[in-house]
């Protein structure tokens, strides 16, 4: 009999705030992250806007001679690592160490750090590379990182999976503590892309939108004079646990993680297949493995970036797999990346735990800046307030580049 699996501590950081609390607090009051650029002279490029994470200090979290070892996308990492594990009251010890692991992934890694040291090594030669260029920009190191920092010594292991990546990351770490290989896992994902070749090459693809005059309502899922998505950038993560070690150890269960399902488009690098049709064989493979009737899911947290045909492709997809509960507004679904962007590999990360705190709260954040509905999407997206329902059980959809899907299903716990 497989085991049940928990969510006891939640971890998150983006435009929107810095803790978890402030970014649910932001996202009731429509709070949006974005504004003109401030990490580089973003003079000259087509997009001028992100959503920064403002004011925000690694040395609250690393000491100074660490930090420095490490991109930005390992600092949000361990910020956020750090208010899941204390939110969980988790402590690691000699007699679990071995039972507790990682699983931490990034889309894309240590943008920053790639471009500052080719910079260095075009100003002054191979000499002029840092030592610690390396680790600190691949991906698995903001899991190696936060395994070092608690002393976690279970499985270690990062997903890059593009913008499904933490999702892909948290359905793993939940099998993984499923099938016995572990009694913790903290999992989800950390990016950091808001730099000139990131801003500059999703721009060149023409993926975001370009309201350099209006950034705040620059991101509008679902509406019709949508263009394009924002970059964001931040951390989700979450603190999985065996229910019965949660239990045993008197955590305060959050909610339970109760479907996970995953699927390829095989069909573009970037472009999501006609209808949605890998990302309704992701929500209903996640269905299936929790033994889910389409209309016992209340609410939805949509991957929906603001992109023409990603939006009407994954609307066309819930009409689909949900029916009459969708096409009547029954079935809530919203878009929070209208005020947190999309923090690529962290988005599942991010909207994983934004999920949760609905369940918890009993509360659907809104899809800001939704003035007029698509003709191609007509269900009900909570538009630009919050929204007060009984929701037990909800879905948090991911969809990358390369076609690559994973829908996570949570339930409140009572």
């Amino acid at each position: 009999m497989q085991r049940r699996v928990v969510v006891t501590g939640i971890g998150l950081i983006c435009g929107v705030g810095h803790t978890a609390p402030e970014v649910w607090q932001g996202l009731l009051e429509g709070r949006s992250g974005m504004s003109p650029i401030t990490g580089f002279d973003p003079t000259g490029f087509s997009v001028t806007f992100a959503a920064e994470v403002k004011n925000f200090d690694p040395l609250k979290f690393i000491d100074k001679k660490e930090a420095r070892k490490m991109g930005r996308f390992i600092h949000f990492a361990l910020a956020a690592s750090a208010e899941a594990m204390q939110s969980s009251g988790l402590k690691i010890t000699p007699e679990n160490e071995t039972r507790v692991g990682v699983h931490i992934g990034s889309g894309i890694g240590g943008f920053d750090v790639i471009e500052r040291e080719h910079s260095a090594m075009l100003a002054g030669g191979p000499r002029k590379i840092s030592p610690f260029f390396i680790p600190a920009a691949i991906v698995n190191l903001a899991a190696g990182q936060v395994s070092i920092r608690y002393g976690a010594k279970g499985p270690n292991e990062a997903t890059a999976t593009a913008c499904t990546t933490s999702a892909h990351a948290i359905g793993d770490a939940y099998r993984t503590i499923q099938r016995g290989d572990a009694d913790v896992m903290i999992a989800g994902g950390a990016e950091a892309a808001i730099t000139p070749m990131g801003v500059g090459g999703f721009a060149a693809m023409r993926a975001l939108s370009t309201r350099n005059d209006d950034p705040e309502h620059a991101c509008r899922p679902f509406d019709k004079d949508r263009d394009g998505f924002v970059v964001g950038e931040g951390a989700g993560i979450l603190i999985l646990e065996d229910l019965e070690f949660a239990k045993a150890r008197g955590a305060n269960i959050m909610a339970e993680i109760i479907g996970y399902g995953m699927s390829a488009d095989a069909y573009h690098m970037t472009g999501m297949a006609p209808e949605g049709e890998g990302c309704f064989r992701a929500m209903k493979n996640a269905l299936d493995s929790a033994h889910l009737r389409p209309e016992q899911i209340e609410y939805v947290n949509a991957h929906a970036t603001s992109t023409p045909l990603g939006d009407a492709a994954e609307t066309a997809a819930m009409t689909k797999l949900f029916g009459e509960h969708a096409t009547s507004h029954k079935l809530l679904v919203s878009s929070t990346k209208s005020m947190t962007g999309h923090l690529l590999g962290g988005a599942g990360g991010l909207e994983a735990g934004i999920t949760i705190m609905a369940l918890q709260n009993q509360l659907v954040p809104p899809t800001t800046n939704l003035v007029e509905p698509d003709v191609d999407c007509r269900l009900n997206y909570i538009p630009n307030k919050p929204q007060a329902a009984t929701v037990n059980i909800a879905l948090s959809n991911s969809f990358g580049f390369g076609g690559t899907n994973g829908s996570l299903i949570f339930k409140r716990w009572e």
